[in-house]
Formats: structure tokens, C-alpha cells, sequence
């Protein structure tokens, strides 16, 4: 259950985990050509820096609630590949309709909208690639899978930038994010979603799905825990400046940001294979703890260069041996409603974390605001070791 050291063959990745990893690849390519620029383009519109945080607000909420119900849906037999392409078709149509917005609301709607395809897509799809995958090469998939998503983020903005100073307009390159999401629903039209075999269950009246296990409820709560300390990183973008980064280089340390998570994703899904994927999920905490905690001490712009890069190893260590662990703890047809919750869970925790955040933030200063999502972090990690040892 916590994942012991397990001896493994490397095989070839299943052709639906490649395939939904350049999905994924193609779709932030096209979401991270829009995206940085949309500050810039909301101003224009004359409305306010609030308005921003309301749009991310309401499409971050209702992307949370799709993800769980999403989940459940996703574990009627052959409903996952039709919600995941539902999901992805909504975001590649919707995307390139904000060139076409004049007034700030048309923004907030293109906005929602897309998170509403996001929401549609994401639980289906962790259950597809887990339901793809042997348990001991979990791990290595959802690891292959985050490194595609971030580095269609390291490339979106290159693509952008690229051609912003080549002289075209904000809207010609929003439009033209509707090429790599067109590319993303070829490439989820090659997935095929495995049969899984149907749970007999010998009094079908008291029961419509396979309970999820009690050590999987303590998991998502622990997780949940750990979310109420993770606030936006744009809180670290706005720690770099206040250190000295200057705003032209923000986008250079971004991306470098994203860098490390690509590198980060591949080598930590396949130590969760390799080795027990809680110990890897701990390293990533504390490497979590360890960053805020620098982030919150920082005084030259070198400091925050180095913690960027390190901090993105985090997201290489948790990301893929979290949801891994999820296809552990789950029965294989009901990986959809396990994966809405721990979905769900995550980006709900998002606005108590960012609220919590901003308010130590503005009355007591950066220390002890990123000090507190350290301290939150650390108490989480001591409970995911009690969790690992009485799952033993």
C-alpha cells in the first residue's frame, strides 16, 4: 500500500499514456500562449486588477466541482475517452475565442469555459492512464504525463513571446492557439480505453460502486491538509520582485521554473516505482517546507534563482507518486470517483490556501506568510509518515 521497493523490467510506455502526454503537451502549449498575457489584455479592456483574480477565482471553483463529478460519471464502463475528449474539444474551440472579446466579461466567460472543459477532462483522464498501466509502472506513466503538461508550458510562452516580437497583435496569437489544440484532439483520438472487468458484488442492491477503502480516505485527507499550505505560486513571482528580479526576467525565471518540473517529472514517477512512493511523496514535502522557508528568507535575486529550481523539483516528486498511490488504493473501476475526489480536493484547498496566504501576507509580511505553508507542510508530512506506518 505504501509502495515497497519493487524490482521492475523498464518496458515501453502503453501507446495510450504517450498519446494522452502529448495531449497534454499540445493543450498547455496552446494554454500557456494565452494565459501570461491575459493581465496585460484585461488591463486593456479597463478592468481592474481585481477582476483578474475573480475570473481565476470562479474558473478555478468550477473546474473543482466538475473534476469530482466528472470522476463518477468516468466510471461507467467506456465513458472515460468520450469525457476526456467532451473535455479537451471544449478548451481547443474556446481558447482562441478570446481574440474576439471587447469587454472584460467576454474574458470571464472564456475563461470559465475553458476550466469547465478542464474539469470535464482531468479525472476521466488520471483513471484512463492509471486503468493503462501495470501498478509498477505507474508511477513512470503519470510521471511521463506531468513532464509533456510542463513542458507544453515551457513552450506556450517561447511561442508567444516569439511571435509578439515578430509584430503580431495579442488576438492573432490567441487565435492561433487553436493549431496545438487541434493537435490535442488527435492525439486523444488515438487513445484506447482498456475493459475493465466488472466487480461481482453479491447484494448489488446495497451497493451501485465498489467503497472506497478507509486508508484512502486518510490519504485525501492528509493531502488536503498539506493543500491548505500551498498557496498560488504567484505568490513567489511577486517574492522575486519584491527581492530585486526584475520584470523583464520573471519570464525567464518561469520558464526555468517549468524546466525543473519537466526533468523532475520523469526521474521522481520512476523512483515511485522504484522505491516506496509515500518516502517519495516526504522528500517532495519537505523539499516544499524547505523552499517556503527560503523563499520567506530571501534577500539577493540569486537566492531566488536557485530556490526556483529546486522548489520545481517538488512538483516532480508529489505529482506523479500522488496519484499513483491513488491508482494504488483504489479498485480499478472506481479509479474515476478516487481520482475526483483527490482532483476536487486539490483545487478546492486552492482558495482557503490563497486567502490564508494573502491575509498573513499583507498583515505580517512574506516570512511569516510562506513560514506558515512551511509549518502546515512539515505537519502534513508527519502525518503522512503515522499514515505510511499503520498501512504497513
Amino acid at each position: 500500500m505504501s509502495g515497497k521497493l519493487v524490482p521492475q523490467t523498464k518496458t515501453r510506455l502503453p501507446a495510450a499514456v504517450v498519446a494522452l502526454g502529448f495531449t497534454s503537451f499540445f493543450t498547455d502549449v496552446g494554454s500557456e500562449m494565452i494565459f501570461p498575457l491575459l493581465p496585460v489584455f484585461v488591463a486593456s479592456l479597463g478592468a481592474a486588477p481585481a477582476f483578474l483574480g475573480l475570473v481565476e477565482g470562479v474558473a478555478e471553483a468550477t473546474s473543482s466541482f466538475l473534476k469530482l463529478a466528472s470522476g463518477y460519471v468516468g466510471d461507467r464502463p467506456g465513458a472515460k475517452k468520450p469525457l476526456v475528449l467532451f473535455g479537451y474539444t471544449i478548451a481547443a474551440l474556446v481558447r482562441p475565442v478570446m481574440g474576439f472579446a471587447v469587454a472584460p466579461w467576454h474574458v470571464l466567460a472564456v475563461r470559465v469555459t475553458d476550466r469547465i472543459g478542464k474539469g470535464i477532462r482531468t479525472s476521466p483522464r488520471d483513471a484512463l492512464l492509471a486503468n493503462s498501466v501495470r501498478s509498477e509502472e505507474a508511477g513512470r506513466a503519470f510521471g511521463f504525463h506531468r513532464a509533456m503538461d510542463h513542458a507544453g508550458a515551457v513552450v506556450g510562452p517561447l511561442v508567444a513571446t516569439a511571435l509578439l516580437s515578430l509584430g503580431w497583435e495579442l488576438r492573432s496569437v490567441f487565435f492561433l492557439a487553436l493549431v496545438p489544440g487541434a493537435l490535442s484532439l488527435v492525439c486523444v483520438l488515438m487513445v484506447r480505453e482498456p475493459v475493465i472487468a466488472p466487480v461481482v458484488i453479491s447484494e448489488p442492491e446495497t451497493s451501485v460502486a465498489p467503497p472506497l477503502s478507509r486508508a484512502y480516505r486518510r490519504y485525501l485527507a492528509i493531502v488536503a491538509l498539506f493543500c491548505l499550505g500551498c498557496s498560488s505560486d504567484a505568490f513567489l513571482l511577486l517574492r522575486a520582485s519584491e527581492v530585486g528580479v526584475s520584470v523583464v526576467m520573471l519570464p525567464l525565471l518561469w520558464t526555468l521554473f517549468h524546466i525543473s518540473k519537466v526533468i523532475s517529472s520523469t526521474l521522481g514517477g520512476a523512483w515511485s516505482d522504484r522505491y516506496a512512493r509515500v518516502n517519495v511523496i516526504l522528500v517532495g514535502w519537505g523539499i516544499y517546507a524547505v523552499t517556503y522557508l527560503g523563499f520567506g528568507l530571501a534577500s539577493e535575486p540569486w537566492q531566488v534563482w536557485l530556490l526556483f529550481v529546486i522548489y520545481g523539483t517538488h512538483y516532480g516528486l508529489t505529482e506523479p507518486a500522488e496519484k499513483a498511490l491513488v491508482k494504488d488504493l483504489a479498485p480499478a473501476n472506481a479509479q474515476g470517483r478516487a481520482f475526483g475526489m483527490y482532483n476536487f480536493v486539490i483545487g478546492i484547498s486552492a482558495i482557503p490556501a490563497g486567502l490564508l496566504t494573502g491575509f498573513l501576507w499583507q498583515g505580517f509580511g512574506p516570512a511569516v506568510a510562506l513560514g506558515v505553508g512551511a509549518f502546515i507542510a512539515t505537519v502534513s508530512s508527519v502525518a503522512l509518515w503515522l499514515w505510511r506506518d499503520a498501512a504497513v
